[in-house]
């Protein structure tokens, strides 16, 4: 008789957890301690018993990779850019994880030069990541980052490109980014707070110099603001931005002279969103100013920067939103979405010239690529579809002509974009309100309720998730699965107002749109609840916890990746990295009105007695994101509570953080250990 495998139980200390006189009680907030041995060992035996229950998948999962890394070109480059008198191109080798970054001189021609093999950097590390590589403006020095333990803290250090020394400059709890300032020997970073991970600093380097001398250029002291630096393209100022959810404020310094003090190009109000962009004598700024929701540009001298100086250039529109801009001498690049779809709009600044890009697709993304040049006729932008390869076009301003410079390879040939089909359904949410699906499937799917399908989300932050290509998909879309994308509000798919209501008091709606969705594709005959299953990570596996607290009977499976389920503890904790600066996506649970309504639909606090789907959890040790404990406790409580027989699994990657593995082909396992549970729950095997 096969012996059953016992699943882990965590033991039980009561905590008491009191605010607002109400009182939660967390059995399992002992696990909040990566340095306790018998955390580890708790952690460590909820991977033995996914590893147990998931043995009988071990061969289709290593099939599952195979196939998925078969279709990715090995030998792979991107498409070189040109940039102040070098080509720059990014590799990858057969047989080997990391990328090796390269650059040529004036010609495509010429001898390639060898900038970092990730390859060689990574060799002794778990865990490796490149971050930032900036070059200064004599090309001769390239200030790059390194993360080897996958909290995103980087250590900035310098290499002399003449030489291949890495010169004695080392400075340590960084996001990455460096930008150097024209003399070639002033860098300025940002550094992080050691405990919250918060970008709170502007420094300034001095080459050769003893890090512990750099100097504070700029101190963000409000906690719900983060800051960072950069260089305009114009390459003339230095800028210094500090945002949060609804406000954002800059300063500028002339590149020339790093040791001037910065400007306030315009001081922060509450609830002003802007951003700027430089060329010749102007500022061109993205902002929603005086009601412009959906955001509109405006044009102010360098010298007049306050936002009574600001002139609109394009105005406010309710139906559009305004993303990003590029500028180019004879051109202003748009991108605009509409009706959910991404648009491209080129307007010469002669006044001649004002129109769209054409785009077939019913369900697309596109989106402007780097264009580093402003004497440039050409613009560099990126399209792909559901059914569509990525590609990387460049467009000319002056023939009108466009050119793929690349499109994906899709190695194994077996793929051909007309065997799938790609289309946008609509479903009506609760409220009324119609919410946008793009959906992908094989041809010859019949829509009878039996297909397996996936349904996708994330809905936070604005964040929008286009209809993208996926080459790995395709090992799901060929075995009979549909592919879901579900719009929900929380997302600005549908504009500004999309995301406005689906956070703080509305976030409700982002859980009840999914399910709406969900439904919408039963009743419609895309799937039946036997076959329905719901992917989403970090906020999207909030999304998660929520939807199967309130309709856990509508799914079969269910995957969280790295999930935030535990919201309103870590929401109360101002001590855990990012907490202070998501106040006002989530809302401040020191307020009552908002911890009352956090606590009404977070997922760790709504664990009742009763039947859950069949659950696959995943989490990184080293988040830095989402803490690990928080998918640690939610699982150990849904097993204590759970009615069903269901699987619940709980897979903490210990060498990695938010991102997962660093390898180009790692991930590639933690995806066919997904897949190989939905395809399990499905009895599909081949």
């Amino acid at each position: 008789m096969k012996k059953e495998i016992q699943a882990p139980i965590a033991k039980k200390i009561s905590k008491e957890l009191k605010i607002h006189n109400d009182i939660r009680i967390d059995n399992y907030y002992w696990l909040n301690d990566r340095e306790d041995p018998e955390v580890l060992a708790y952690l460590n035996a909820e991977n033995a018993y996914t590893k147990a229950m998931m043995k009988h998948t071990e061969t289709l999962q290593k099939d599952l990779f195979e196939e998925m890394k078969s279709r990715i070109k090995e030998d792979d480059t991107t498409v070189p850019y040109k940039l102040n008198g070098y080509w720059y191109i990014t590799r990858y080798e057969t047989g080997k994880d990391y990328p090796v970054y390269v650059r040529k001189k004036e010609t495509l021609e010429a001898e390639e030069e060898v900038l970092f093999d990730c390859n060689k950097m990574a060799e002794g590390h778990s865990y490796f990541n490149l971050g930032g590589i900036a070059i200064s403006p004599d090309n001769k020095l390239a200030a790059f980052s390194t993360d080897t333990v996958s909290r995103r803290q980087y250590t900035i250090q310098i290499k002399n490109l003449e030489t291949n020394e890495i010169l004695d400059d080392k400075i340590l709890n960084t996001t990455g980014r460096a930008t150097w300032a024209n003399d070639n020997k002033t860098l300025f970073y940002t550094m992080k707070d050691e405990v919250t991970l918060r970008s709170n600093k502007i420094l300034k380097h001095k080459l050769h110099t003893n890090t512990s001398e750099d100097t504070v250029v700029y101190y963000e002291a409000d906690e719900t603001f983060n800051t960072f630096v950069y260089k305009t393209k114009s390459k003339k100022y230095i800028v210094i931005g500090a945002s949060s959810t609804l406000s954002s404020e800059y300063r500028i310094l002339n590149a020339n002279t790093p040791d001037d003090e910065f400007k306030v190009f315009q001081k922060r109000k509450k609830e002003l969103e802007y951003s700027i962009a430089h060329f010749n004598d102007s500022f061109y700024i993205i902002s929603n100013v005086d009601g412009a929701t959906n955001f509109k540009i405006s044009k102010a001298n360098e010298n007049s920067t306050e936002l009574k100086y600001w002139k609109d250039l394009i105005p406010h529109r309710k139906d559009v939103l305004i993303e990003d801009i590029e500028i180019f001498k004879d051109y202003l690049v748009v991108n605009e979405r509409e009706n959910g779809l991404n648009n491209l709009r080129i307007i010469s600044w002669d006044g001649n010239e004002d129109y769209y890009l054409p785009f077939n697709s019913e369900t697309y993304t596109t989106y402007i690529g780097n264009n580093p040049d402003f004497d440039s006729d050409v613009l560099r932008y990126g399209f792909n579809s559901l059914t569509h390869p990525s590609s990387i076009i460049d467009y000319n301003f002056k023939t009108k002509k466009s050119e793929i410079k690349k499109e994906q390879d899709i190695l194994g040939g077996k793929f051909k974009k007309e065997n799938y089909i790609s289309e946008r359904i609509w479903a009506t949410a609760r409220d009324g309100v119609k919410i946008p699906m793009s959906i992908v499937y094989k041809k010859g799917v019949k829509f009878d309720g039996t297909n397996p399908l996936l349904q996708y989300a994330y809905g936070s932050y604005g964040s929008t998730i286009d209809p993208s290509f996926s080459s790995i998909r395709l090992s799901l879309l060929d075995r009979g699965f549909i592919y879901a994308i579900a719009h929900i509000r929380g997302s600005e798919y549908l504009g500004r107002n999309w995301y406005e209501n689906g956070k703080l008091l509305t976030k409700q709606n982002t859980f009840t749109d999914f399910i709406d969705c969900s439904k919408h594709l039963i009743e419609q005959n895309y799937t039946s609840t036997k076959h329905l299953y719901a992917y989403g990570g970090s906020a999207g596996g909030l999304l998660m916890g929520a939807i199967i607290n309130m309709n856990p009977e509508l799914y079969n499976g269910i995957i969280a990746a790295v999930p935030f389920v535990d919201v309103v503890t870590t929401m109360l904790d101002d001590s855990i990295p990012l907490t202070t600066g998501e106040y006002d996506e989530w809302g401040n649970p020191n307020d009552e009105k908002y911890y009352h309504y956090m606590k009404s639909y977070s997922p760790y606090d709504n664990i009742e007695s009763k039947a859950y789907p069949n659950m696959l959890v995943t989490t990184g040790l080293h988040d830095s994101q989402v803490q690990y404990w928080e998918p640690a406790k939610w699982v150990a409580k849904l097993r204590e509570l759970k009615t069903d027989s269901n699987k619940l699994l709980l897979h903490t990657d210990m060498d990695s953080g938010h991102g997962g593995a660093s390898g180009r082909f790692e991930s590639l396992k933690e995806v066919a250990l997904e897949y190989a549970f939905l395809l399990d729950l499905e009895g599909i095997y081949g």
